[in-house]
C-alpha cells in the first residue's frame, strides 16, 4: 500500500494516524480528505511532509468528492465522523449524514475502484454498556445513543458490501482515546483546559463512577495500522487500552497534574441514557502482533503537559464555535 486515503485526517485520531503513517513508512503517500468542520484543524497536520502528503478539502457525504480523492489510492481508512455523544443528543441529523451516508459513498467508490483495503474506524460504544466482563467482536451490538447508533449503521453497511460485493472491508472498534490535539468538547481536554484556567469541571452527576477504558492515541493508530495491513477482510478488531478508570478518577488525576483542588469539580445533571461501563477484549488484534505501549499514568501526564505547553492551539478553539456549544450543553445543567 503506497498511497492511502485518510478521510477525516485533520481531526484528532485521523491526524495522528497521518503522522504515524508518514513516520513509520518512508514510501507511503497519504491523501488526507477532510471537510474541516469545527473539529477538523489544519494545525494538526502542520508537521506533515508536503512531498508525501496531499490535502483535499471535501465531505464524505459528497460522492463525487470521495471518488475523486480516492482515485489512484490503494486503500482508504475512514476517520471522518460526527463523534460526540452529547452533540448527537442535541441533534442527530448530521450524524446520520456523515456516519451512514458518508460510509456508503466510501464503500461504493471502493467497490468501483477496486481498492485493496477499506478500513472503517468505529467505536466500542456500538456494543452498549456492560456490567461484568468485556465485549468480544462476536457479541451483539446494542448502541444506546444516536452517535453510536449511526456508527453501528455505517459498520453494518460496510460489512454488507464485503458480503455482497467482496469489498475488502475491515472494521476496528476503539476504546476511549486521548492525547494531544483532541478537540476540547471531549472530557479529558475539556477538563484539562478548564483546570488550567481555574474554571469549573462539569462532571455528570451519577456518571462520576461510570467506567471508561482509556487508550493513548498513538496506540490506537498502531492498532488500526496492524488491522489495516494484517487483518482479514470482513473481520472486526477491538482496539483497547486496558486502562479502565471511573470518571471521577480521571477528574482527580487531572486536578493533581494541573495543581488544582477538587473545589473545581461541579456536578451537573447527567446525560440521558449515560452508559455505565464500556469494556472490550482486544485479544483478536493482539493475536496479529499488536500491543499498546503507553502506560495510563504516563500517557495522562504527557497529555496534560501538552495542553499546558500548547495554549496557542486550544485557546483560539475555545473562543470560537466551542463557546456557543458549551453554553448549550452545560448552561442549563
Amino acid at each position: 500500500m503506497n498511497r492511502i486515503l485518510v478521510t477525516g485526517g485533520a481531526g484528532f485520531i485521523g491526524s495522528a494516524f497521518v503522522r504515524y503513517q508518514l513516520a513509520q513508512y518512508p514510501d507511503v503517500h497519504i491523501v488526507t480528505m477532510d471537510k474541516l468542520t469545527y473539529a477538523g484543524n489544519l494545525d494538526n497536520l502542520r508537521e506533515a511532509d508536503p512531498a508525501r502528503h496531499t490535502f483535499v478539502k471535501g465531505d464524505i457525504a459528497d460522492a463525487a468528492a470521495v471518488a475523486g480523492a480516492m482515485s489512484g489510492c490503494d486503500a482508504v481508512v475512514n476517520f471522518a465522523a460526527e463523534t460526540h455523544v452529547d452533540r448527537s443528543i442535541l441533534g442527530a441529523s448530521e450524524f446520520l449524514r456523515t456516519n451512514v451516508d458518508g460510509v456508503y459513498n466510501i464503500v461504493e467508490a471502493a467497490k468501483k475502484q477496486g481498492l485493496e483495503r477499506v478500513l472503517l474506524v468505529s467505536t466500542d460504544e456500538v456494543y452498549g454498556s456492560i456490567d461484568v466482563g468485556s465485549f468480544k467482536e462476536s457479541d451483539p451490538i446494542t448502541p444506546r445513543n444516536p452517535y453510536s447508533a449511526a456508527k453501528a449503521g455505517g459498520e453494518l453497511l460496510g460489512r454488507s458490501y464485503h458480503t455482497t460485493f467482496g469489498v475488502p472491508v475491515i472494521i476496528t472498534r476503539g476504546s476511549n482515546t486521548y492525547g494531544p490535539y483532541q478537540y476540547p468538547e471531549k472530557v479529558l481536554p475539556l477538563f484539562v483546559t478548564n483546570a488550567i484556567d481555574q474554571e469549573p469541571l462539569p462532571l455528570y452527576r451519577g456518571g462520576e463512577h461510570n467506567v471508561r477504558d482509556w487508550l493513548y492515541v498513538d496506540d490506537h493508530c498502531s492498532g488500526i495500522d496492524v488491522a489495516l495491513r494484517n487483518g482479514v477482510p470482513g473481520e472486526i478488531y477491538n482496539v483497547a487500552g486496558g486502562n479502565e478508570r471511573e470518571n471521577i478518577q480521571l477528574t482527580r488525576r487531572i486536578l493533581e497534574l494541573t495543581g488544582r483542588d477538587e473545589s473545581l469539580i461541579k456536578l451537573v445533571a447527567d446525560r440521558p441514557g449515560h452508559d455505565r461501563r464500556y469494556s472490550i477484549d482486544p485479544a483478536k488484534l493482539k493475536a496479529l502482533g499488536w500491543e499498546p505501549q503507553m502506560p495510563w499514568d504516563e500517557g495522562i501526564a504527557q497529555t496534560v503537559r501538552w495542553y499546558q505547553q500548547n495554549e496557542w492551539w486550544w485557546r483560539k478553539i475555545k473562543s470560537g464555535e466551542f463557546k456557543e456549544y458549551y453554553l448549550r450543553q452545560y448552561g442549563q445543567r
